[in-house]
């Protein structure tokens, strides 16, 4: 049975999966879990700073990094053979419930996380962020199924700002709850404990919604005699990538999404460490630019998503990326005061919904049909994969020069010679050779 692309029910439903697992990323992420495991593996550790996690002896301050490492490392391995895996069977939406579901039970999990508890806490933390990107693999995959490409704008757009939103709902109420624990009866850690869980649980509920709503469009194909599901796999992750070669403005979006995209993530990741060292601003103020960045990118996905109707995509893409470029500008020479810093995570928080949001939908015009979810993997890692190259290049400028601002300055080069990739992208070409064209 065919379903009509534009189903208004299947679209809301799809749009709530960025509400659901936004949770995550929001309050677990950006704010809580890092701090936190850090405090439970330096009380944990010995008289020279070290944890044993597995008998492997680690400092107590890295242990955090690199679970970071450790749960990125699995998901370039794992998502690309997920994606053919799902894509040969037609288990998408089955593959999304699993992986969410695994993603929210272990963040629950993080409630118990007290005492020394920190291989508990390691363990949950990668099963969790591993899931979280799984999930968001098969999540993007049903764009092309849910929204024709003269809408994929404007979806894509309003899921990221929908999610925005979420994240931002819920971190605020938990934000209320850790300021004003003890009025609750609780301490912090207990706050924080309850914080995470309540993610996992926001996470779980709201993911309902969309397994309800979104359709399965093709019979699930079963196993051969003498096939395994893993063999399948890899044979279609080979067969994808040896073929991948048909797709040259594909593969040059991709490079050009690599590193502008590098570029956004190392911005925001490093941005409150600079406000701290640089400007010296406290948390209070660190936080309430979360929130901020939080709320406006939820405008910001649709004031780009009207810039995109009205150019094109891509255009609006290059828009972004001028911008940022910009913010790092102004951050070396300008920047000095904490209002100017609350305007300048305000502009950031506007183009960053705007350019996830549309380089999403722009992706999703040039995958090849029935292979949405291998190339949003290839997409997902692109992205996870290399987020060491933009923090490298932030730490030596940091290291040769002890400047922040030179710092913060060097991350033009992403947003650079990213534009000058995407600039060469032809989308209607790449949408022609993908077969996507008619």
């Amino acid at each position: 049975m065919k379903f009509p692309k534009d189903n208004r029910k299947e679209r809301i439903g799809w749009y709530f999966y960025d509400w659901a697992n936004s949770a995550f990323s929001a309050t677990v992420i950006a704010v809580f879990i890092g701090p936190y495991l850090t405090e439970i593996a330096t009380s944990a550790g010995d008289v020279s700073g070290f944890i044993h996690p597995f008998g492997i002896p680690v400092k107590a301050a890295s242990y955090f990094p690199y679970l970071v490492s450790v749960s990125v490392l699995l998901q370039v391995f794992f998502l690309p053979v997920l994606g053919a895996i799902a894509d040969y069977s037609h288990l998408k939406k089955q593959f999304l419930a699993g992986f969410a579901y695994l993603g929210a039970f272990s963040t629950m999990g993080m409630y118990f996380l007290e005492g020394g508890n920190y291989t508990l806490g390691g363990i949950l933390f990668v099963v969790a962020n591993l899931s979280f990107g799984a999930s968001v693999v098969f999540y993007n995959a049903y764009l092309s199924d849910i929204a024709s490409p003269e809408h994929r704008d404007s979806v894509s757009s309003i899921g990221w700002g929908i999610g925005y939103l979420g994240g931002g709902i819920l971190l605020a109420l938990n934000l209320v709850l850790f300021s004003q624990a003890e009025s609750f009866g609780i301490s912090k850690g207990q706050a924080v404990r309850i914080s995470l869980s309540s993610a996992g649980v926001w996470w779980a509920i709201f993911t309902i919604i969309p397994l309800v709503r979104l359709k399965k469009r093709q019979a699930i194909k079963h196993l051969k005699h003498g096939q395994t599901i893993l063999g399948i796999g890899f044979r279609q992750l080979y067969h994808t990538i040896k073929s991948a070669r048909q797709y040259p403005q594909t593969m040059l979006f991709l490079a050009a999404y690599l590193l502008y995209n590098d570029g956004v993530q190392t911005a925001m990741a490093m941005a409150a460490t600079f406000g701290h060292e640089e400007l010296h601003l406290g948390l209070d103020v660190l936080t309430t630019v979360i929130l901020i960045v939080q709320f406006v990118a939820f405008f910001g996905a649709l004031i780009f998503n009207y810039v995109a109707q009205k150019t094109s995509g891509k255009t609006s893409i290059m828009v972004t990326l001028i911008i940022w470029t910009g913010t790092c500008i102004y951050a070396h020479s300008f920047l000095q005061t904490e209002m100017q810093f609350y305007w300048l995570a305000s502009v950031i928080a506007l183009v960053l919904g705007g350019s996830q949001a549309l380089s999403r939908s722009v992706f999703s015009l040039m995958i090849p049909k029935g292979s949405e979810s291998e190339y949003f993997s290839l997409y997902e890692i692109s992205e996870r994969g290399t987020s060491w190259l933009g923090p490298l290049l932030f730490g030596l400028a940091l290291q040769f020069t002890s400047s922040y601002r030179i710092a913060i300055l060097s991350l033009i080069v992403f947003f650079i010679v990213g534009m000058f990739l995407l600039a060469r992208v032809n989308v209607a070409k790449a949408q022609l050779e993908a077969g996507n064209v008619g």
